[in-house]
């Protein structure tokens, strides 16, 4: 009786030892996930009549990509420090432009005054 009294203590120390070294592991690889400007694709939304992100910041080469998510049309169009201006675009539309070069792009929604933004290209 002692021994599998044993054998069972032994069980539910070693699955309690499991849970734990379980729950380490998925905290590490969270926090090794790179950021959306680190190396991939860039996305911003356009919302509640606001650009989400409002700054970004990106590497020269990267993709970025607006996603029209207002049931209202918008459009993406540079200020200055690039050379860009979408059509008018409707709720789940997009617009692309790929920076290639570094500097500092303002952007607006010409259809929307106030609607602007930033994107720092490194």
């Amino acid at each position: 009786m002692r021994r599998i009294l044993l054998a069972l203590c032994a069980v539910v120390v070693l699955a309690a030892a499991g849970c734990g070294g379980n729950d380490d592991d998925s905290g590490s690889s969270s926090a090794a996930k790179p950021a959306a400007s680190g190396g991939g694709d860039v996305a911003i939304q356009l919302k509640g009549f606001q650009f989400n992100p409002k700054d970004t910041t990106v590497k020269v080469g990267q993709k970025i990509t607006w996603t029209n998510a207002d049931t209202t049309d918008h459009n993406v169009t540079a200020d200055s420090g690039a050379d860009f201006k979408s059509d008018n675009f409707g709720e789940g539309g997009t617009f692309e432009f790929t920076a290639d070069k570094a500097g500092k792009i303002a952007y607006e929604c010409t259809l929307h005054p106030g609607m602007k933004a930033t994107i720092t290209v490194q």
